[in-house]
């Protein structure tokens, strides 16, 4: 079959998952667009609802394309104009997918209480949680807890940053952070509130290497204070130059490696 107007049926979900949040949330399902991200949610199991790709895309990436035909409910190749018009990014390549949200999340029963996980409380650039997510797989966090005031794991550009780790890294959403905090820290964890203090404690020289939850806030804002009080401890990354604070993106990765780099 093959797709020619922009307004059949597989081309308005896709473009209506990629571009709404709560159509995401609402359909259970989200699309995603590029040969590598396709092939890396079909090779962690996803379920492929759907696969769109131009005849080009299917020379191409052949590999990646006759994988995901052979797995989605339904596979259509799409005119190059089309994929030019669904396409989310400058240099597009010709594949598309709609795929269901992933039904194997953290939970509070999951939660290792030896492990070692990021907290990360209303991070609003879907670049900066892209990064994120991707550091975390990268060091071997445990997971990622995200309170409900982060962008949308499913958001485009976290898919794209987090080069696929959204679909490798065990994650949870939380709607009361502190009451979370304070329930884990209950099971013997600790929390550990990311700060820019001089009074906190230098985050080299704190033990973080098995039951922690490192707790990053917002990009502009930092942690709440009801957040910071939930938690045991503060730290704080000690800088010697003349800015006050460091990216948050660049921050979280420092801290996971801080946490990752003291091994049992």
């Amino acid at each position: 079959m093959r797709i020619t107007s922009k307004d059949n049926r597989l081309v308005k979900l896709w473009r209506a998952l990629n571009s709404g949040a709560r159509q995401r949330r609402e359909s259970g399902l989200f699309a995603i667009e590029g040969a590598r991200l396709c092939g890396d949610a079909l090779a962690s199991g996803l379920a492929v609802e759907a696969v769109l790709y131009t005849a080009a895309a299917r020379e191409n990436y052949a590999a990646v394309t006759e994988g995901l035909v052979a797995a989605a409910r339904e596979a259509v190749e799409i005119t190059p104009q089309i994929a030019s018009a669904m396409a989310d990014t400058t240099h597009p390549q010709g594949v598309f997918c709609v795929v269901k949200s992933l039904d194997i999340q953290l939970s509070l029963d999951t939660i290792d209480s030896m492990g070692r996980y990021g907290v990360l409380e209303d991070i609003r650039d879907p670049g900066n949680l892209g990064t994120m997510i991707r550091t975390a797989e990268a060091f071997g966090l445990d997971g990622l807890i995200l309170s409900d005031g982060c962008c949308d794991m499913y958001n485009p550009k976290v898919l794209r940053s987090s080069m696929g780790g959204v679909f490798r890294l065990p994650m949870m959403v939380c709607a009361d952070l502190p009451n979370t905090i304070a329930t884990l820290q209950a099971r013997g964890m600790t929390a550990f509130a990311c700060v820019v203090d001089a009074d906190a404690a230098p985050i080299g020289q704190v033990d973080m290497s098995s039951g922690a939850l490192c707790v990053i806030g917002n990009e502009g804002n930092g942690l709440r204070e009801q957040t910071v009080a939930a938690c045991k401890r503060r730290v704080t990354i000690p800088m010697g130059g003349r800015a006050e604070s460091l990216n948050a993106s660049m921050a979280a990765g420092i801290v996971m490696w801080e946490m990752t780099r003291k091994e049992d």
